[in-house]
């Protein structure tokens, strides 16, 4: 493991406070339960800034997303042990998330596309989480994260070193409190047992829409087949490759002009948008996972 920068804080995004708090919940459909939530958040002078729910017919399950503010610093974990009563009576599976933005550590190969977009958004205060540090099989991207003052750390893999490169992997996440990976074009398969341990806390961008157009080229094999369609997909990270719970996909429209490289420009493009959203949305706690799909409240 080499850091090649030295740690520097990293950049607040605008907006960022400690009055502000989220709740998140699913749970079997019955009346009652929106009324419940407000008036346990009424009754402790919080103010409901935004509300959204999803009833599954199909499920029978009610999810829910609603945010709101207070005049002084919010205890998520008060909170949900003062809420505990409540959502025993419901049957619900709920999580009262913390104010503060998440601290997102992203991984990297060579293509630099996803990290620059990142790291822009973040600077701009656009991003809704903090980035820590960037992680590469390779020093190419050294530089760019070094000007963007964040911690870069080279860890080398090949199959013969994988466990103890993932082994460094997991101390670098564990010392930089990292609360989500996002895999920004890293051009590694992540063990089982690492995908087992990240769950729910890695992001995956895939430069298609899956399933389609899968290992290498896939821009030539778009341009073969004639598609008219590039997209791209960003995913929770499982065992499964490329097969994880979809956050977001892209689709930009193309037409038979477009070379191979053009293609992989626009592309690019689709990678970036549906990367940030996801990372977004994620951040800002607006993904429910439910089974194999999720449920997203952008």
């Amino acid at each position: 493991m080499t850091v090649i920068s030295a740690f520097t804080p990293p950049h607040s995004a605008k907006g960022a406070s400690t009055f502000k708090g989220v709740l998140t919940l699913s749970c079997p459909q019955r009346s009652g339960i929106v009324h419940a939530v407000s008036q346990f958040l009424v009754e402790r002078g919080f103010d409901i800034t935004e509300h959204q729910q999803f009833d599954d017919a199909a499920e029978r399950t009610l999810y829910l997303r609603t945010a709101f503010r207070a005049g002084e610093t919010i205890d998520a974990g008060s909170l949900a042990s003062e809420f505990a009563g409540t959502a025993e009576h419901f049957g619900m599976d709920f999580t009262f998330h913390p104010s503060a933005p998440p601290r997102v550590l992203v991984m990297v190969s060579k293509l630099d596309h996803c990290l620059h977009d990142l790291i822009y958004r973040w600077k701009s205060g656009n991003l809704a989480a903090e980035l820590v540090a960037v992680v590469s099989n390779h020093p190419d991207l050294g530089p760019m994260t070094e000007a963007a003052g964040l911690p870069f750390i080279h860890i080398p893999v090949t199959s013969a070193t994988k466990p103890e490169a993932e082994a460094e992997l997991l101390t670098v996440i564990e010392g930089y409190d990292a609360h989500l990976v996002v895999l920004a074009r890293y051009m590694q398969v992540l063990s089982d047992g690492l995908c087992r341990m990240l769950a729910g806390r890695a992001i995956n961008i895939h430069h298609s829409f899956l399933p389609g157009f899968k290992g290498a080229k896939p821009y030539h094999q778009a341009h073969a087949r004639g598609v008219k369609h590039i997209g791209a997909t960003a995913h929770y990270v499982t065992a499964d490759l490329d097969e994880g719970p979809i956050i977001e996909q892209e689709v930009i429209r193309v037409d038979h002009r477009l070379a191979p490289q053009e293609l992989a420009t626009v592309g690019r493009d689709a990678e970036t948008l549906a990367l940030s959203r996801a990372v977004r949305w994620h951040a800002e706690n607006r993904v429910l996972l439910s089974g194999h799909r999720t449920i997203v409240f952008p």
